[in-house]
């Protein structure tokens, strides 16, 4: 028997043109769709590094033709806020405690990462404690920063000292064969690793350069200050000036300078303790803030909302600030 269409089933059919749009969604047009995107992505992606790669080679180009080939191309996007730090006393000062370090971070490139580190903290410290801390925490990230400086300035000076009795022996042994000092300092600079062979590379570049040995040697003590190098310095400019018997000078420095390495290095390691100590008591009064916050949510936004909560937290912070001075103070042995 011939089975019967409900009635109404004539309104329910599709019209024609709307069965063939699962034929569309099944057919190769999605496929071949995301293909050409993920080409044109491909593309983009290579044709944004390319662009970035030509910038970078004409800056490098730029800057080698500008007598300045030591920098790299990734300073380029740098090279203007580099200008204007260096148009002001205090930039030409960064420059040059930035060269005292060994890093190859730019006036520029330094001020907007302490730019940036003093936000985040400022940001970070008024979201997690209070608002009160904000201007608190800018105020240590940017003496953390500048100490970060004087750290590395500090390291560097030491890995230096730490070389000046290979270098008292190398100038030594070359005076002893009949070389020039400025023949002597350049072999120095070849065989020692840095940073005393980059530093006394620019003290061999200064000399050829046409400046004295004096004016070199004394640009040398400047980057790097220390007692070690003075006395040094002192030795070499005393013997290029009146002569005399400068390989005997040399060699009973380079005695007095292994002595005096071992006896820092004896000094560092008994204070190694003191240190750790002034350090570890202003983490432990953060900590305690942190701790105190995560037990009673929001109660240093209450102590601080308050005139004499702000002046209990300034007295404690400039406490826990005097106790650090005074600790390194009396772990600071001159030998």
């Amino acid at each position: 028997m011939t089975r019967l269409a409900p009635p109404g089933a004539g309104h329910l059919q599709q019209p024609a043109g709307a069965l063939a749009a699962p034929a569309f969604a099944s057919g190769p047009y999605p496929v071949l769709v995301v293909a050409a995107t993920l080409v044109a992505l491909v593309l983009g992606v290579w044709g944004l590094h390319a662009w970035r790669g030509g910038r970078a080679d004409r800056a490098a180009l730029v800057e080698r033709l500008a007598g300045d080939p030591g920098r790299g191309p990734h300073r380029a996007a740098f090279s203007g806020l580099d200008r204007r730090v260096r148009g002001y006393a205090w930039g030409k000062r960064l420059e040059g405690r930035l060269a005292a370090t060994g890093t190859d971070l730019t006036p520029g490139q330094f001020t907007a990462g302490f730019a940036g580190f003093v936000a985040v903290a400022w940001l970070l410290a008024a979201l997690a404690l209070a608002p009160f801390f904000g201007p608190i925490a800018a105020l240590i990230a940017g003496w953390v920063a500048y100490s970060f400086l004087s750290w590395r300035r500090q390291v560097r000076t030491e890995r230096f000292i730490a070389q000046l009795p290979d270098l008292a022996r190398i100038l030594a042994n070359a005076t002893q064969a009949g070389l020039a000092l400025r023949t002597a300092v350049g072999m120095a600079a070849d065989e020692l690793e840095a940073p005393a062979g980059e530093e006394l590379r620019q003290v061999a570049d200064a000399m050829a350069m046409g400046n004295s040995v004096e004016d070199a040697l004394s640009e040398l003590q400047q980057r790097l200050p220390s007692r070690e190098l003075i006395v040094l310095v002192s030795t070499l400019v005393l013997s290029s000036r009146a002569g005399g018997s400068v390989v005997e000078s040399l060699r009973n420095l380079t005695v007095t300078l292994e002595e005096r390495k071992e006896t820092r290095r004896e000094v560092r390691t008994q204070m190694a303790q003191v240190t750790v100590t002034a350090y570890a008591v202003p983490v432990i009064g953060i900590g305690s803030l942190l701790l105190l916050d995560r037990i009673m949510p929001g109660s240093l936004g209450a102590m601080t909302g308050s005139t004499i909560g702000r002046i209990c937290v300034l007295v404690a912070l400039g406490m826990y600030v005097v106790g650090f001075v005074l600790i390194r103070r009396m772990s600071r042995i001159d030998v």
